[in-house]
């Protein structure tokens, strides 16, 4: 649907606009709370000095706990406001008003975690086991295990300042792939020459039209080949700043400091590089059962995302989407089911594209009210299992907000794509079960194989890759882009195999990856899968309690360790089980597409 076509949001029916009234039935009320919270604010450094009395630190927690509601509820309201039309310049003021609110108030609220780490150790433990404190004794048991690795008040200052005088790599890397590198222009199947963007090259891949994709390919990693002298000397600033900060608190790599913060045992990261490593020959036969099925000579590195089954020329709308969602999420029990009707019921989705809405899909919540969920549904059977997967955020957070008290009802990145992708694979296997056409068991089967490859097998590529970067900079050793350039092609060579022509210039694929400056986070996604795996097989296959222990791990929040919290629903990545399971499950959906295809 293009521009000109799209509908004015009055022009969309209520019952597919989200229920922004349930927050605020107006700006004016928005306005006046805006007020309330900033003066609150400034009432918080009150408590500077005092938090060693245990009566004033709870006075303290319940303060702020109830401020940090307040805000979170403005800043919901503000920034969904805001994404319904983001030419509107009201809400994009509010939206920036709210930000210099939360700015504020975490320069303001900056005492705390130094003051409260300075309480001696035990006398901290005494209060955390305190019935009072229960709502903050993870927070409290956080900053006593955190202690660890804090050093003396001289030295965490020293480090505090050098954070302003290190430059933001992150930040740099986000000017030169944005705004500096001058991608070129390519042309296309109309015989028109288009600038290639991010956002064009994704398109070009996936487009049926291979010359395009070779000339998209070639063009993108031309242009980094170009620029990555820059570019390596800007990754090797960020990775020496990890090696740095990890060695000046006494962690043995910056890996252990990044998982220490993620409160995960670094065997997870060890486990998931080496299971996946131990099972790549199914990803290679994968790979060659690609070419054969695309018929090709060779198969490229830009011939991996066109898809090898054409989608399902069906379209689903909204109403027909939803209740295929129910349908395949029945096994998640009837309370279950009640929560995904009151999310249409009570308007907690915002359905369709509107012009100048903001585009793709998210799930957001305000502590003691509902979620919400932004869509931009267009009939796809990809549109499908969006609905599905942003319900999963959803529902994940009505849970934890439901059974947690503020202080503990945040879950953590490491669990947050379990319950979304948990649902995506239910409703998957339910589709499969119920399809009889061919061409949509192939479509489908692939599209799970593609989960995989993506999210999973590349995942734990790229995790690999920031591993040994890191250890080379540690090590000493040059830090070059040849260096960089030749451990990632190496590893290309190993993930995707024999059946792949490795193309010279995906080498210089890494220059582009804009989470390797936030270090030892791209696994998350891989574990994520790998969870959800064998929490939908454990719910499907009847296993005792599984459903039970699921709903408690969607209740649990932030109120432990992810790693504990996980291990509720019955997986622990600790173990060689899950990554077991989930190969074995990619290994069966590739049996089960050439059974499809003979």
């Amino acid at each position: 649907m293009s521009e000109t076509t799209l509908k004015k949001r009055n022009e969309i029916e209520r019952a597919h606009i989200w229920s922004t009234e349930d927050l605020y039935q107006s700006d004016a009320v928005w306005e006046k709370e805006c007020g309330e919270v900033i003066r609150m604010a400034g009432k918080v450094t009150a408590y500077k000095g005092k938090l060693s009395n245990p009566d004033k630190l709870l006075e303290y927690l319940d303060f702020t706990s109830a401020l940090e509601v307040k805000l979170e509820k403005l800043g919901v309201y503000a920034y969904m406001r805001a994404d319904e039309d983001v030419s509107d310049g009201k809400y994009s003021a509010m939206r920036s008003k709210i930000l210099t609110v939360e700015t504020d108030y975490c320069e303001k609220n900056a005492f705390f975690t130094p003051e409260v780490s300075a309480i001696d150790t035990n006398t901290l433990k005494s209060w955390a086991s305190e019935e009072r404190f229960c709502d903050y004794d993870y927070l409290l048991n956080e900053i006593i295990r955190r202690k660890k690795y804090s050093l003396s008040e001289k030295e965490e200052r020293i480090l505090a300042l050098s954070y302003g005088v290190t430059p933001s790599f992150k930040e740099i890397f986000g000017k030169i792939d944005n705004v500096e590198i001058p991608f070129p222009k390519i042309k296309m199947p109309d015989g028109k020459k288009a600038q290639l963007t991010h956002g064009l090259y994704s398109v070009c891949l996936h487009h049926p039209d291979r010359e395009l994709r070779k000339r998209a390919f070639d063009a993108l990693y031309r242009t980094y080949r170009d620029f990555i002298n820059t570019i390596c000397s800007t990754y090797h600033g960020s990775v020496k700043a990890d090696n740095f900060y990890a060695k000046a608190r006494g962690y043995k790599s910056a890996l252990d400091k990044a998982m220490y913060n993620d409160n995960v045992p670094t065997v997870v990261y060890e486990n998931l590089i080496k299971a996946v490593s131990a099972n790549l020959e199914n990803m290679h036969e994968y790979m060659a059962l690609r070419k054969s099925v695309m018929e090709v000579d060779k198969l490229h590195m830009y011939d991996l995302y066109t898809p090898i089954a054409s989608e399902v020329d069906k379209t689903y709308d909204f109403e027909d989407a939803f209740a295929m969602v129910v349908e395949g999420l029945a096994p998640l029990g009837a309370e279950y089911r009640e929560l995904l009707n009151r999310a249409k019921q009570e308007r907690w989705m915002d359905v369709y594209e509107t012009k100048n809405k903001r585009s793709g899909a998210y799930s957001t919540h305000a502590y003691g009210y509902h979620p919400f969920v932004l869509l931009n549904h267009k009939g796809t059977l990809h549109d499908v299992f969006t609905i599905a997967h942003e319900l999963g955020h959803a529902i994940h957070s009505h849970y934890s907000n439901k059974t947690q008290p503020y202080a503990k009802s945040q879950y953590s990145i490491f669990v947050a794509e379990v319950a979304s992708t948990v649902n995506e694979v239910l409703l998957l296997k339910s589709m499969l079960a119920k399809a009889t056409d061919k061409s949509e068991r192939i479509y489908l089967l692939s599209y799970y194989l593609d989960c995989f490859r993506t999210t999973l097998f590349r995942q734990t590529m790229f995790a690999e890759f920031e591993k040994i970067a890191h250890e080379i900079q540690a090590s000493g050793k040059p830090f070059t882009p040849t260096a960089l350039s030749n451990k990632y092609y190496a590893l290309n060579k190993k993930y995707y195999g024999p059946s792949v022509t490795h193309d010279d210039k995906i080498r210089y694929e890494w220059a582009r990856i804009p989470h390797f400056y936030s270090a030892f986070y791209v696994y998350k996604y891989a574990t994520g899968l790998t969870s959800a795996v064998s929490i939908a097989n454990a719910i499907l296959s009847g296993k005792e309690n599984a459903l039970e222990n699921y709903i408690k791990f969607l209740s649990a929040g932030g109120s432990d360790s992810p790693y504990e919290i996980l291990k509720i629903a019955g997986v622990d990545l600790g173990v060689d089980e899950p990554f077991t399971i989930a190969m074995q499950e990619f290994c069966q959906t590739l049996n089960m597409l050439k059974e499809e295809l003979k």
